[in-house]
């Protein structure tokens, strides 16, 4: 089970504990700001280092450009969803998952 949307709106660190989650997706928001400068790094490095250290995947939302698949990379960021990796598209269920979701790298 994943919490999306890490670090905004209902998603709170309390959810950590009360529910059995295997993976955080970063919120987009704090991708797209990676650019902006330390802070903004600092944030994503949090988020990721939080899920390692507590054993569960990250996924990082809205990944558009090499800069930011790089960076997430660099701070230990495998996976990615994005227009950078992937165009969303309607899909019948029950397709590979492997054109949803794809590796940053």
């Amino acid at each position: 089970m994943a919490l999306d949307d890490f670090g905004t709106g209902y998603s709170s660190l309390r959810h950590l504990r009360e529910l059995p989650f295997t993976e955080l997706k970063i919120d987009r928001s704090f991708v797209h700001a990676i650019g902006d400068g330390e802070e903004a790094l600092s944030v994503v490095r949090t988020i990721i280092q939080l899920a390692k250290s507590l054993g569960i995947g990250v996924t990082a939302e809205g990944v558009e450009t090499e800069a930011q698949a790089q960076a997430l990379h660099a701070m230990g960021c495998e996976t990615g969803q994005g227009f950078l990796l992937g165009k969303p598209s309607a899909e019948p269920f029950g397709t590979s998952s492997a054109r949803r979701r794809a590796r940053v790298a």
